[in-house]
């Protein structure tokens, strides 16, 4: 927004300001969703997250063409502000999805060594 504002002026820090309000609350809101649709079925975490993301951008395509012909703030701040901030968020999604451990096997602390299919019953 500074760089926006020192280069443009007031109409580059309103444009970066709706851009950054723009990505925070459509792709906050995403997150939300994401969490609420695979809260009860995490299998669903691809399919449900395609969905949010594709509805994402759809709706910040509508945004834009709304606001293609407007004077009330710099279009070109606009673009490139939202751009950055979308690939800001998207890369920390993916470093928190990296660094996050999740399991891939669920271990099954119950089974006792006994129940075991390999040892069926033999005592030793």
């Amino acid at each position: 927004m500074a760089i926006s504002t020192a280069v443009v002026g007031g109409k580059g820090l309103l444009g970066a300001f709706f851009a950054t309000l723009l990505v925070i609350v459509f792709f906050a809101s995403g997150q939300f969703a994401l969490d609420r649709l695979t809260r009860n079925n995490p299998q669903m975490m691809m399919a449900a997250g395609l969905l949010v993301y594709t509805t994402q951008i759809l709706l910040v395509a509508v945004v834009l063409a709304v606001f293609k012909r407007t004077t009330l703030f710099d279009t070109k701040v606009f673009g490139f502000t939202l751009l950055g901030c979308a690939l800001i968020w998207t890369a920390f999604q993916v470093r928190g999805a990296m660094k996050a451990k999740i399991y891939y096997v669920q271990p099954d602390a119950s089974e006792s060594k006994a129940d075991k299919p390999g040892d069926s019953g033999r005592q030793q």
